[in-house]
């Protein structure tokens, strides 16, 4: 699978897909979704917009990824994971079908999602894109509402090495006729999404330029204000289409979105004295934000538990990171995790110090030993450092 051993898993081509889909009996058509993509904070987005759709009354499926401890967080209505059965009920009833055409997890994953989501009845389901958007395995839907948070240089492999190729392939999720919502532009991207959307006549809507009231939520970080004016231009839209939100239920999802759907992940607070933070960004443009963020804790020293993925470009992520703090250098238990040393090596070019150890748990759990009640602790630079703590 992607999430651990990288492009090996991955499959551009939506055939596989479109025949699993026909061989369940079309599934997807069975609900109403909204479709989420971008290069950072579609994560955030999804669960907001679940959790205010079920405090509306909703039935609401949820599809995210990656998962941080259960494979079932991918898969949820009303916040209660997919039952392990239904999963292995699922495999064991079409395994012969998988095989024969060679699916990829993605496909089989959301699959999976599409068959249940029709089976539990949902009102409505948030579908985040897996990578891209145009040619990911979640894009044979026609959604109510697409949104796109924003466009970072991520996974450049697979998508193009310039924020207009990314653009254009996140932009491939807009759909005839279907509004779209954008995060975030720049000016390199904010020309090929009118252009699509002139061309798919489809309305767009920026959501920066929304002048609307803020709104507390309990995803804390500073970040999250541009994905609640996300949510509250999408919720517009909903609410233009018929779905009956209130401002009641859009005030109290925003504040309970953790609760009522279980994300984890997005600058959580593990513990306090010392008080430990973790946090899955793992990008330039997420990891700016979690570093400006981290700037504004109070703290006599900063203790750093850091870990990356081999495809990660290191030269653009750790010059993000405070020279001042201590590092406790690991390396996830995924194939895909970067050689410790090599981490450390590369770290040190950029002045930050520190020690290597041979896990994620044992350098967390020393940074815990070593840190007073007054320090910080902070475990990130990637969705698997943080699922190895939680």
């Amino acid at each position: 699978m992607y999430q651990r051993v990288g492009k090996s898993a991955y499959k551009a081509d939506l055939s596989n897909t479109l025949l699993l889909a026909e061989y369940l009996g079309t599934p997807h058509t069975g609900f109403k979704t909204i479709h989420v993509a971008g290069t950072n904070g579609k994560g955030s987005t999804s669960h907001m917009l679940a959790s205010v759709l079920q405090e509306a009354g909703y039935k609401v499926g949820l599809y995210t990824s990656p998962h941080l401890k259960d494979f079932r967080e991918r898969i949820k209505v009303n916040g209660t994971m997919v039952p392990k059965r239904t999963v292995s009920a699922f495999v064991s009833k079409h395994k012969s079908f998988f095989e024969t055409h060679s699916l990829s997890f993605f496909e089989m994953t959301v699959g999976l999602a599409f068959d249940y989501f029709k089976k539990e009845k949902v009102d409505i389901a948030i579908i985040e894109v897996g990578l891209g958007g145009r040619l990911d395995s979640t894009n044979i839907i026609t959604p109510e509402v697409s949104v796109i948070t924003n466009i970072g240089l991520d996974h450049m492999r697979f998508l193009g090495t310039t924020l207009q190729q990314i653009a254009a392939e996140k932009a491939g999720i807009i759909k005839s006729g279907i509004p779209v919502v954008i995060g975030e532009t720049v000016s390199e991207t904010k020309t090929i999404f009118q252009e699509v959307a002139l061309d798919k006549n489809a309305l767009i809507v920026f959501a920066e330029k929304s002048k609307k009231a803020s709104y507390a939520s309990d995803l804390k970080g500073s970040y999250q204000k541009k994905n609640i004016k996300t949510v509250l231009a999408t919720l517009l839209i909903l609410q233009e289409k018929g779905w009956k939100v209130s401002e009641k239920s859009i005030k109290n999802g925003l504040l309970r979105t953790i609760p009522n759907t279980g994300l984890m992940g997005r600058w959580q607070i593990l513990k306090e004295q010392p008080k430990v933070i973790c946090d899955t960004a793992h990008n330039k443009e997420g990891l700016q934000l979690v570093m400006k963020q981290l700037s504004l804790e109070k703290y006599d020293a900063l203790h750093i538990v850091l870990g990356a993925v081999d495809d990660k470009d290191l030269d653009t992520v750790l010059p993000l990171f405070p020279k001042e703090a201590k590092y406790y250098f690991c390396r996830p238990d995924v194939p895909r995790g970067l050689k410790v040393k090599v981490l450390e090596e590369k770290a040190a070019k950029f002045g930050l110090e520190g020690e290597v150890y041979l896990s994620v748990k044992m350098a967390y759990k020393d940074a815990l030993l070593t840190a007073t009640k007054s320090d910080v602790v902070f475990v990130g630079g990637s969705t698997f450092v943080v699922a190895e703590v939680l």
